[in-house]
């Protein structure tokens, strides 16, 4: 079996008629060792010797973990636009589904998700802000 590290396939001379100039021999058994690694989520590169290796992927950038923080973000604001829509069509008459001290709560909660992500403390999702307690238990 070979294994190369422009391509990151494998080869079997007994199958493949072209192998690629920098494959390198690896053994029947480390080809399994190497396949199994994959699949349990590990990748290869080649080592110092220019032999491959399994190593842990590497894990989200900062960019990538504020990207996640951001679509949260978003999704929550989304998930309170309708709520705020009703409190505001309701608003003319009496009774609101709302109280407006939870309608002040709950835009101050949109207020604090629109600028937490400026506030330093991305990517890191326990700075979330929390949602008020009573806004799970309103209708869909």
């Amino acid at each position: 079996m070979f294994y190369s590290p422009s391509t990151g396939g494998f080869y079997d001379p007994s199958i493949n008629t072209e192998i690629p100039g920098d494959a390198v021999e690896i053994s029947r058994e480390y080809w399994m060792e190497l396949l199994n690694g994959l699949s349990m989520g590990k990748m290869i590169v080649m080592n110092d010797q220019g032999y491959p290796v399994l190593v842990d992927r590497p894990g989200p950038t900062p960019e990538e973990l504020q990207g996640y923080e951001r679509s949260w973000r978003n999704q929550q604001l989304k998930a309170t636009d309708s709520v705020v829509d009703q409190y505001r069509d309701e608003v003319e008459r009496w009774p609101t589904l709302l109280t407006p001290a939870q309608y002040l709560e709950l835009q101050t909660y949109r207020r604090t998700l629109r600028i937490w992500p400026v506030g330093g403390e991305l990517p890191l999702s326990e700075h979330r802000p929390a949602a008020p307690a009573w806004l799970a238990s309103l209708p869909q």
